[in-house]
Order: C-alpha cells, then structure tokens, then sequence
C-alpha cells in the first residue's frame, strides 16, 4: 500500500470518527443529553433556561425596587436543589454534574471581565474630593464588623466545620472579610435608583462605598493567599509577588494605558480596536498572574480596571463596550452555579436556623453601627448617619462572590454556605425599603449644583433696558430661557440661542440669561451608573452642551449647565423642578420627528381610504409613531406639568431660499392664550433688524355645510365615548387617545364668562400691536376664510417660497377660539404631531410646509392673565 492510499485511510478514518459523534434528534440522539464530545447543545439549552429565569425574576422583583442581583441570585436558587432540582430529572439532565466544567469556565470568565468593571467603576477622585469623611466611615463600617465577624466565627467554626477541611485561622479571616466588605457595584444601584447621588449622604456613601471595596477585594486576595500557601514563608512570598504586581499595574501599566489613548485617540473618539485589544489582553494577562501565584484571578481582572484612565470618558465608552454581554450571559451563570450549590434544605434544625439569624442580626448590626458612629463623628445629623449605617450594610454580589471563593477553596461547608447566602440576601433586600423609611425625600440634603456658569450677569440690567412699547402692551419679554437636551436633541442641530432668530451671532437684550439642562437615560447598565458619579466631567465634555455654550458665549449670553440622570419616565418631573429651583420663565425642548409616507398638501387635501387593518397594524401614519412615540409622550408629560411657558422647536429642515441673512417668521393668530404667547414671543423676536415676521388673523367665516360655531374644547363626544366625559371634568387629565396610540393631554372646558375675557383679550392685544407696532417689520393682516387651516398653509407656503421662513404657532389646547377637528380630516392621520403639538403645527407639519415650526403653550397663570 502506497503512503498516498495510507493518508486517504486516515483522512477517512478521522471524518468517519468525528461524523460518528454528530449525532440529530432526527437520529433518535435526546438533545438534553450531556456529551463531552458535543457538549454544545446542551450549554445552550442551560443558558437559555437561565436567561428566561433571571429575566422574569427581575421583572418581578424590579417592581419591588429591589436590584437585579437579587433577581440573579434567587433564580439561581430556584434552579437549585432547593427549588426545581427536587423535580424528577431535572437536575440530571439540565444541569447535569459532568457539564459544570464548562459552566463553570465561562462563567469564571465573565467574572474576571465583570471585576474589570469593578474596577473601571472606582474613580479615586471621588475619595481624594471627600476624604477625611469617606475614610472614617469606610473605617469604621469595616473595624467593628470584621471584629464581630471574628467572634461569630468562633461558635459557627465550632457547630459546622470539618477541623480536618479547614483550619481555624483561615476561616476566622474569611467570615470576617465577608462580614466587613460592602458590594459598591449593588451599592451605586440603589443610590440612583434612589436618587440619592445628589445628596450628601450619597457622596459620601460612595466615596466610602469606593474605599471598602478596594480594601475588602485587597483582603480577599490575602486571605486566597494564606489558604493557598503551604507555609507561612510561601504566604509572605504571596503577598509580596501581589503587591509587586498591583504596583506594577497602578502605575507603569496605567501610564502606558494613558499613552495608548491618547496615541490612537481613544480617549477623544472612545475605544479604538487596538485599544481594545491591548485592554483584553491586560485583563486576562493579569488575571492568569495573579492565579498562578496563589491569588484569585479575579483579583488580576479587578487591578486591569483600575488600570484605564477615566479622562474624556473612556472608562464609559469601554463600560458600553462589554457589559451587556457580562450582565446578561456571564453573570446570571455565575450565580447560576452558586445556586446549584446552595441548598436551603440543609437548614432544617432550629441550631442552623438560630446561627443564620445571629449571623444575619450581627452582620447588619456591625455595619450599621460601624458606619452610623463614624457618620455621627463627622458631623451628619442622626437621620443621616442611620442612613450611611443601612446603606453600607448591602452585601450583593460582592459578598456572593466571596462566599462562592470561600466554597471552592474549601474553608465553607454546603450548610455555611447555605446560611451566609440566605444573609447576604436578606441584608441586600432590606436595603432600599429601610433606606426610604430613615430618609425620605423630606428630609434630604442636596449638595451643591454641579455645573459651570458662564458671565452671569445681574438680572435687574432687564428693568433699565426694557423697551418703552413692551411696557405700554404689557409685553415685558421673556428674560430666562431653559434649553433642554435629550437623546433626541441629538437630531436637532438647530436648538440653540439664536435658533429662532439668526444663524448670524446675535446680540440679546441686556438680562437674558440661559440655563442648559443635559438628560440621560438611567438604566440598569453599568455605564449609566459611572455617568451618575462623573456628572461634572461629562458636563464639560458633553458635545451638545459644549456647541451650546460655545454659541451663548459668542453672543453675549451668560449660560449655566447641569446635568441629570433619572428614568425616562422621571423626565417631564425631573424638567419643572428645574425651571422652578431656577425661576425660568420658558422651556425649550426640541423635537425632529420621522415620516414615513409622502403627506398632501393644502391645496389638495384628499379623504383618506379607511382600511381596516389600521388599528391593528398602525399603517398609513403620518409620523412614525416608533421612533418618536416615546419623546412625544415626554412632550405632552411636560405640557401637562409645567407651569411657566413652554416652545417646542419642531426640526422640519431650513425653510425658503437664504435672504442674506434675514429670517422671516409666520404667526397664524386664532386666539388664546397661546397664540398671544407666540405674539409676544415674536414681537420680542422681531428687535432684531435681521428679523421680520408677518402676523395674520385668521377668523372662520360662516359657510353652507360649514359649522361655524366653533366647541368649547377639542375632545370626544358623549355620543361617540362616554367614558372619557368624566375624564375631561378635571384639570390635565390625559385620556385615551381615540386611534389606541399614546394618551392625548385634554384641559377642562371654561365658562362662559372666561371664554369671554379671553376673546376681549385677543382684540385688545391685536389692535394695540397691530396698531403701534405695524410701521416695524412686522406686517399685520387679517383674513375671513370658511376653511382657517388651508389657508394659514396656503399662506405659509407662499411666505416660504420667497425667503427662509419658521412658522410659531399656539398649541391651542386650553382656551382655544376655533376647533379644526373637522378641518384636520381632510389631511389624513398625522400621528403624534396632532396630540403633541396642537392641530396647526400638524396641519402645518403634513402638509410639509417649508421652514421648522415652534409650538408655544403658555403658563396657567398668563392663560388666565387679565381674565379676572
């Protein structure tokens, strides 16, 4: 046989062997089943059990207010032999004992990425900003529970502990790490979920949160060490090889990280794939180190996070990067096998029950105690001190983490296991609702306003310039602007100072000032914490507010920033309170909304085709309801709840050809309060020489088939919806919305008597401005038409064809002269821009009328100014 005939029989023999192993369910092979040859199958089958169990326990328990590792870790009970591992088979074939290796290994892995999170997460400047205070606490939240820690030690060591399986020394400084760290990671969690970040007890309970993590990971390694070491002469040589390395990593390692980002511009434009790859290598570099000289590798992963520098927030771009995977494979795994190892059952004697209580009492007084002494001696009142004290006492994940080390490196038997797991659990869920009962919102300190402020000017200059007309209509003028910007900022270029006046640098009345409000998202991720404790740094390097206050700067005004991180639900809130600490007199939001079919326009308005499918489906909009719904539903939450002048600046694109320079607005003006909002705000536009504006009048005109009467209020009828009658009796009531879609915001009818004052109102600010301000560049006209929107459109487009035109427009929702519900059929379905900003801006908006819109609704006081 040639050496050609034997190589085909190998190649052969080895495709047959590695086809002999492939087996399908169609061959009669049960997917379940664990084989170490294909073990692939069943890995997935036991992620995906865990993902499905972790996810649905945390929707549960987030309901609650409790944190995600609580969800974590009671699922991977559940999954345990104290849950569905009493279930026939279950165990044996989901998470068979030959197949934790490789659950094992991966889930190893990600707990080295995730205590490089860790470590990403600590920022020293925290500690350095507030040290005396946060170094006494964090002392003293770890002496007097590590000292209790050691004593209750003694008689656990005592009932449950083999002597032949661990020494006592060894698990003395074990139980008394374990009794004296804080998990900083759960800690942040409940701070902002809390909205404590900006107190002062949250800094400083971050700040000492930093500074026991460091030392609590720092005794884990030395306690790993001195089990690992045969003599206590190899243990010193531990400790010394770890402190080596650590100094290594602190300062040669992370200055040469700093170099790296900076070289390929990964602290500017975030990480970069060769950044990226140097830092995986750092991590799993370091981890396989600190393993091999008798330290825990997680120990290596956590020094490689404190290793990046935070400039420019690299440290959360690289956050961004890795912690979905971590949060949502790695960790529920890791849990997962620290759940299958947990077994309640083995607490059934009133001995093991009476030691899980004590360890459970003792544990939370140590730090309770520790920590509110410590609080006390620097000065917080007893309120706040009793706070530090519940707040240092979470344990999470941290102490889960040491237990598990604890587990595998033998010092705890499955019993103690059991019983510090049950106490970690009931320390971290008594956290928040103890933390909400000592101090609530009442009783809350905030700190000072981080933020810069730029030439703050005085405020009373406003008095001495105020023009002479404005006095003689009442028409002060707005001095004090809110600016806010969220995600959907991003997508609107043109919110800035000057955004409804001139590209052009423009010179504001004296007094003007601007207060620029940055949102965020909060969110269960990692990164959206590291925001929460860096606010002053993203306030400075923030590119929407720097463009913003670049431009302030230029023309003359005096801005002041901040920055807020809270639920999407909390911004309408989080906006008022703002504008109320702050004395604002309008807020300025933005909005660019999405099409998704070509619209009429007013000259040809057609009828739309009714498909059924549409209220199952949601077709043929106008607007895409799932780009924008959510920012839309914020809108209306503010328009509901502020009380001082909102204008929504509606992103439609630059409108009409350039006129050197010269911007030309368009004020359709049906009456109400918030059309004589949009009156003055443009009469206060219109100082400028670069600006004109032309003001029209548009009253509707009786016609045949016409209802010229025009309702009280917008809304269903009793007819048509009854439930929603009630609804309307009181004041910013949101009912449903007609088409299923998000709820629409509907004001209580007004009496006739105030209906009245309102439309006499109307006509005496009409004829004063058309009157004395007609001879400036503002043109003042009145038309009668039958069909109000079509031709405040026909108009609009004409002005847009001949110069760059914005059109500001009253939302028209509260004491509104003229109903167009009618008239808003013939333009088909627009979507959220109807309930959002009013019927005209969204006749205005499907018609595609050129040129932005801005939508203003006035305060509830100027609605009824003079009406009394």
């Amino acid at each position: 046989m040639s050496s050609l005939d034997w190589i085909r029989l190998f190649i052969s023999s080895r495709a047959g062997r590695a086809i002999e192993h492939q087996t399908s369910l169609l061959s009669g092979s049960n997917s379940p089943d664990y084989s170490i040859h294909d073990p692939t199958r069943l890995f997935i089958i036991q992620l995906g059990v865990i993902m499905l169990m972790t996810q649905l326990m945390s929707i549960l328990l987030g309901r609650i207010g409790q944190p995600r590792v609580i969800a974590e870790v009671l699922g991977g009970i559940i999954l345990g032999p104290t849950g569905m591992g009493r279930i026939p088979g279950f165990t044996e074939h989901i998470f068979p004992e030959q197949s934790r290796p490789f659950l094992s290994l991966v889930a190893n892995i990600g707990l080295i990425l995730f205590l490089f999170l860790v470590g990403l997460e600590i920022d020293v400047g925290v500690i350095k900003r507030n040290a005396r205070t946060s170094v006494t606490i964090s002392a003293g939240g770890m002496l007097l529970p590590f000292g209790i820690g050691c004593a209750v030690a003694i008689p656990i060591y005592n009932n449950f502990i083999d002597p032949d399986a661990a020494s006592f020394g060894h698990f003395l400084l074990f139980v008394g790490v374990a009794f004296s760290i804080t998990a900083f990671p759960v800690l942040c969690r409940i701070l902002v979920a809390l909205e404590l970040l900006d107190t002062t007890v949250g800094i400083v309970v971050l700040s000492a949160g930093i500074g026991n993590d460091v030392v609590g990971w720092t005794l884990l390694a030395l306690t790993v060490a001195l089990v690992n070491a045969s003599t206590g002469l190899s243990a010193l040589y531990v400790l010394l090889y770890a402190m080596g390395w650590s100094l290594f990593i602190l300062y040669p390692a992370k200055q040469a990280m700093a170099w790296l980002a900076r070289w390929t511009g990964s602290a500017e434009s975030g990480p970069s794939p060769l950044f990226m790859t140097t830092t995986v290598l750092l991590i799993f570099g370091s981890a396989f180190f600190t393993d091999i000289i008798g330290v825990h590798a997680i120990f290596g992963g956590f020094l490689a996070g404190l290793a990046i520098p935070h400039e420019g927030g690299l440290a959360i771009a690289l956050t961004e990067k890795l912690e979905d995977m971590v949060s949502i494979i790695f960790l529920p795994l890791y849990f997962t096998l620290s759940g299958l190892s947990t077994d309640l059952r083995l607490l059934n004697d009133g001995t093991t029950w009476g030691y899980t209580i004590l360890i459970c009492v003792t544990a939370y007084i140590g730090k309770f105690v520790g920590g509110t002494l410590a609080a006390k001696l620097t000065g917080f009142t007893t309120r706040e001190s009793a706070t530090i004290g519940t707040l240092m006492s979470c344990k999470g994940l941290v102490e889960l983490i040491v237990l598990n080390v604890g587990l595998s490196a033998g010092i705890l038997s499955t019993r103690v296991f059991s019983m510090f797991v049950l106490e970690a659990l009931v320390l971290t869920f008594a956290t928040t609702p103890a933390t909400l009962w000592l101090y609530p919102v009442k009783y809350r300190a905030r700190a000072n306003t981080v933020g810069g402020i730029f030439d703050r000017r005085n405020d009373s200059e406003s008095s001495q310039n105020s023009d002479a007309s404005d006095e003689i209509l009442g028409l002060t003028g707005k001095r004090k602007f809110l600016f806010v910007f969220d995600r959907s900022s991003l997508g609107s270029s043109k919110i800035s100072p000057a955004s409804v006046t001139n590209e052009e640098p423009l010179t504001m009345p004296c007094g003007v000032t601007i207060d620029a409000l940055r949102l965020f998202e909060l969110t269960e991720r990692t990164s959206a914490i590291m925001r929460s404790s860096e606010i002053g740094q993203i306030i400075t390097r923030d590119p929407l507010l720097t463009v913003f206050r670049t431009f302030a700067e230029m023309e003359g005004i005096p801005v002041t920033s901040a920055l807020s991180i809270i639920s999407h639900e909390s911004f309408s809130t989080s906006v008022v309170d703002h504008s109320a600490e702050n004395g604002d007199e309008m807020i300025m939001v933005s909005w660019t909304p999405s099409t998704t079919q070509t619209t009429t326009n007013a000259q040809s308005p057609t009828q739309p085709i009714h498909n059924p499918f549409d209220g199952l489906f949601r077709t043929n909009v106008g607007v895409d309801a799932t780009s924008s719904g959510s920012h839309s539903q914020f809108l209306r939450q503010l328009f509901a709840k502020s009380s001082v002048d909102v204008a929504l600046f509606i992103d439609c694109g630059s409108g009409g050809p350039s006129s050197g320079g010269v911007q030309h607005l368009f004020v359709p003006f049906f009456g109400g309060p918030d059309d004589r909002l949009a009156l003055s705000f443009v009469i206060q536009l219109c100082k400028h020489p670069l600006v004109s504006a032309t003001v029209v009048r548009i009253h509707k005109a009786e016609s045949v088939g016409i209802n010229t009467t025009a309702p009280e209020l917008t809304c269903p009828t009793t007819a048509e919806q009854p439930e929603d009658v009630a609804a309307i009796k009181v004041n910013n009531m949101s009912i449903p919305s007609t088409n299923g879609e998000l709820p629409d915001t509907v004001y209580a009818a007004a009496d006739t008597q105030t209906r009245i004052a309102s439309d006499a109102l109307d006509d005496i600010m009409w004829t004063r401005c058309s009157s004395q301000l007609g001879s400036r560049n503002i043109n003042f006209e009145m038309v009668s038409t039958s069909t109000p929107l079509r031709s405040a459109i026909s108009i609009a487009q004409t002005l847009g064809s001949k110069r760059r035109l914005i059109s500001i427009v009253g939302r028209g929702k509260r004491l509104a002269v003229q109903a167009h519900k009618d008239e808003m059929k013939e333009f088909g379905p627009s979507g959220d821009m109807e309930r959002t900003a009013g019927n005209v801006a969204a006749a205005l908006f499907v018609s595609k009328v050129k040129g932005s819109i801005v939508v203003l609704q006035a305060s509830s006081t100027l609605a009824h100014e003079g009406l009394e």
